[in-house]
């Protein structure tokens, strides 16, 4: 006849310890996520303002030598490095405007829909 050992060794977790980890989980989830979504709009909006003040540059300098302002996004690529920087805000290279009067401009990001809801600096250029 075989003899069962009383004091076993448990192996592996109880359901109870499964379930209590996982609800910690989700509670450290929903704590960090608004922070983590929040710094994650901040930084594009910061992109696309620091684009549109160096895309705004370029068009000084293009500005200064033409004596007028070009108002075609298209027209900077090779100033830019060889393309339009993209709008993280819009997703595409063609979220920034460039509305010229006169001897001045200002250069704008487009809001989009990836930033929540922000004002984008608006960057004036005079000649």
């Amino acid at each position: 006849m075989k003899t069962i050992p009383i004091n076993r060794p448990r192996k592996g977790f109880t359901l109870i310890e499964l379930l209590v980890v996982v609800l910690i989980l989700g509670i450290l989830t929903a704590v960090a996520l608004p922070a983590y979504l929040s710094s994650v709009n901040s930084s594009r909006q910061g992109t696309a303002n620091a684009n549109a003040r160096a895309i705004s540059i370029s068009v000084q300098a293009h500005a200064v030598s033409a004596g007028t302002y070009d108002t075609t996004l298209a027209d900077y690529n090779a100033d830019l490095g060889g393309s339009m920087p993209v709008n993280p805000c819009t997703g595409t290279s063609s979220g920034y405007t460039i509305t010229a009067s006169g001897a001045s401009a200002t250069v704008t990001a487009s809001v989009g829909t990836n930033c929540g809801t922000w004002t984008p600096q608006v960057f004036p250029i005079a000649l």
